[in-house]
């Protein structure tokens, strides 16, 4: 063989090699956008959640507030009763 027939054959490899790199960077890139959109999706679920989720901590404190309100309405109701719903 040729020095010339060589330099074909490193070529056309060397071709072969950049095109085979070229293809699987894009099949990397696009699972890495697909994957970035994923996280994306994620992030605003999980702000969303937080934001929903933001006082309950407060839900101790309303459950008390309303046991006292029922208590409350609960003795309107019998003053109600007991006075027969006149004001007397």
């Amino acid at each position: 063989m040729s020095t010339n027939t060589y330099w074909a054959i490193s070529l056309g490899l060397g071709l072969v090699v950049i095109v085979a790199a070229v293809v699987l960077l894009q099949i990397f890139l696009n699972e890495v956008h697909r994957i970035e959109r994923g996280a994306g999706a994620i992030w605003a679920a999980g702000k969303q959640v937080a934001r929903n989720t933001a006082t309950t901590w407060m839900l101790a404190k309303l459950s008390g507030r309303l046991d006292r309100l029922t208590d409350e309405a609960l003795r309107h109701d019998e003053f109600l009763r007991t006075s027969g719903g006149n004001g007397n």
